[in-house]
């Protein structure tokens, strides 16, 4: 039976995706307030300020509904983070349950694959290989790679060029809002998981080609059709 999705290759966001990285983000950003001498935060506030990058989840963790913050404390808090989360990147993160498998799935039939994230590379190749991942991607393309991270489309664009394969034989795969208007504006079909982070938005209200609710299921409806097998 020929897949929904026939395709040549798979660009996977991170955050909320492949891995669960909340607790080690909220480490870091409880070590940080602490350091800057504001109140901490609540995991579940975290969870919604996660999927822009580290510049915005720094300025919201200080912003959000603490009106008058002195603009000199946010210069501060990045740096801070930054430091706190070098130390603590992977400590606590989790794969998602069939994430591994599913990934050598694809690679048996030969698609190529990127992981295509906000998060900055100094974090994002470190944490792929601390979590046995970074061997299946042919490609990472970070947050600070390019001048734009998503949703603006290069990213993604960005890519295919270095996959050498084509938009339309593409597939991107996330959790947010952001993957879905940077698929969009890079021609890209995208399939977008329910059990990621998503900045609090029920996926089921963002335009997307698909909704999956765990990562397995990717592989009934994704395929590549001249893969031999």
């Amino acid at each position: 039976m020929k897949p929904k999705f026939d395709v040549d290759a798979l660009l996977f966001d991170l955050d909320g995706t492949l891995l669960d990285t909340i607790p080690d983000l909220y480490e870091a950003v409880r070590r940080m307030l602490a350091e800057l001498g504001e109140p901490t935060r609540s995991i579940e506030e975290l969870t919604h300020m996660v999927g822009k990058g580290i510049p915005n989840l720094v300025l919201r963790s200080l912003t959000d509904g603490r009106p008058g913050l002195d603009p000199a404390l946010v210069e501060r808090g990045l740096p801070a983070f930054r430091r706190h989360y070098a130390v603590v990147n992977g400590n606590a993160t989790r794969i998602y349950e069939g994430v591994d498998a599913t990934l050598a799935e694809f690679a048996r039939q030969r698609i190529r694959m990127a992981c295509v994230t906000n998060k900055a590379a100094a974090f994002t190749e470190p944490l792929l290989e601390k979590m046995g991942l970074a061997s299946f991607f042919d490609c990472v393309v970070s947050g600070d790679t390019l001048p734009h991270s998503k949703p603006a489309p290069e990213p993604l664009l960005y890519a295919c060029e270095r996959l050498g394969v084509a938009p339309a034989r593409t597939l991107m795969v996330g959790d947010s809002a952001n993957d879905a208007a940077a698929a969009l504006a890079a021609g890209i079909p995208v399939l977008l998981l329910t059990y990621g982070y998503s900045e609090g938005r029920d996926v089921d209200t963002i335009e997307c080609d698909g909704v999956v609710s765990d990562f397995p299921a990717l592989t009934r409806y994704v395929g590549r059709t001249d893969a031999g097998v």
